[in-house]
């Protein structure tokens, strides 16, 4: 099939887990044999280098609110003007709609994906394709409004409930205006067919690793005890490491060295004895195979974590979350769950004062290795599905 695939950020250095997992599926399209155009923004000041005739860069865009300066008033008041969320506002270009219609001019494509339900305003002014897939990421609302019932701060609060309840309309126009969803976790599939569109719902039960993200040897070498990794200017990572700080920080001897990676974390630089903030890392799966263990102290948010599967790739021990293993069924021996903060820090310390099992390695990296073989036959499937018998 030749496939179209509007996303919203680009893979590159400076990336979050949207792009990484948007990155999982066009992958997992071309391993099964399909062309992939991929249509979206390069963040502020990055570099890729990319094909042409695979990838298409819109253009260098903020898309951070905290370090956006004065887009962010000009998203804002966008959003208002025609009735949209904000978190698609960050997003709409007449460059955009400019390079959508330029593509779909020049070639017939089998299949247009909408990546993240926050690019549903492009259906306005492209001409509706064939056949249109929304890969849903999450049910986006949803987050908003945990983040609504959460926040303290009257004004935090309005606008959480003004973008959850103008991205519930929009991710349901969208929905009802798609041959096909996507979704990776039973909540997400669950919501979609409570409104009435069970038929069109694909649900991956093994969104995997892509390829180039393989478990590394054995062998690599202990550096530090507890690292942490995330994008932290998001919301929900934010409040996962303030949590970690707060609750299970002082239970932790001051012995133990912790590296804390990742962008927008500034704050944390020299701000405790052992703790170390790298900023943004290299490779980060080499960062996270160097701890003795890994912590995902996540809270709240949506869809599968991320981090979660590539922590799981380094092979190395983690303590985490249940939340932090939504969307993750059986996992490997590799993995402790604690959500209490004692609990979790009593787990932290067991796996540093223990001896790393190769057992528990190989089997991590045979579950990664299964599941990257299930996710690409559901892509096959799911593609399958939408051909006319």
């Amino acid at each position: 099939m030749n496939i179209i695939f509007f996303s919203t950020i680009l893979l590159s250095k400076n990336c979050n887990g949207g792009e990484i997992g948007s990155q999982f599926f066009i992958d997992a399209l071309r391993q099964n044999g399909h062309q992939v155009m991929v249509v979206g923004y390069l963040r502020k000041g990055d570099l890729l280098e990319h094909d042409p005739q695979q990838t298409v860069i819109v253009a260098e865009r903020y898309t951070e609110t905290k370090k956006s300066k004065l887009y962010l008033l000009l998203w804002m008041l966008l959003s208002f003007i025609i009735n949209i969320p904000y978190s698609s506002a960050k997003f709409i270009s007449w460059n955009y709609v400019k390079q959508a219609r330029r593509l779909l001019s020049q070639q017939v494509y089998d299949v247009a994906i909408i990546d993240h339900a926050q690019m549903g305003w492009l259906l306005n002014y492209i001409e509706k394709p064939k056949t249109l897939i929304l890969n849903a990421h999450n049910v986006e609302h949803q987050i908003y409004a945990e983040n609504q019932n959460r926040s303290r701060n009257f004004l935090a609060k309005l606008i959480y409930h003004r973008e959850s309840r103008t991205l519930k309309r929009l991710e349901n126009h969208v929905a009802e205006n798609v041959d096909q969803i996507w979704t990776i976790t039973q909540h997400d599939a669950t919501y979609f067919s409570k409104l009435n569109l069970f038929g069109k719902i694909h649900q991956f039960d093994h969104i995997g690793i892509p390829p180039r993200f393989k478990p590394l040897p054995q062998e690599t070498s202990k550096t530090y005890d507890i690292g942490l990794i995330a994008s932290w200017s998001w919301r929900a990572n934010e409040e996962a490491l303030q949590w970690f700080l707060k609750e299970i920080y002082p239970v932790l001897p001051l012995e133990v060295t912790i590296h804390v990676a990742g962008k927008g974390a500034d704050w944390l630089t020299n701000r405790y004895a052992n703790i170390h903030y790298l900023g943004i890392v290299a490779d980060a799966q080499t960062f996270m195979a160097q701890a003795r263990v890994v912590a995902i102290p996540t809270l709240s948010g949506g869809g599968i974590q991320i981090k979660t599967l590539d922590a799981i790739a380094s092979g190395s021990r983690i303590v985490a979350t249940s939340i932090a293993l939504r969307g993750i069924t059986d996992p490997p021996a590799t993995i402790q769950v604690a959500d209490n903060p004692k609990i979790f820090a009593a787990q932290l310390l067991a796996a540093l004062s223990g001896t790393a099992s190769i057992e528990a390695y190989q089997a991590a990296a045979r579950w990664i290795k299964a599941r990257q073989t299930k996710f690409i036959a559901e892509i096959a499937n799911a593609l399958v599905n939408l051909e006319p018998q």
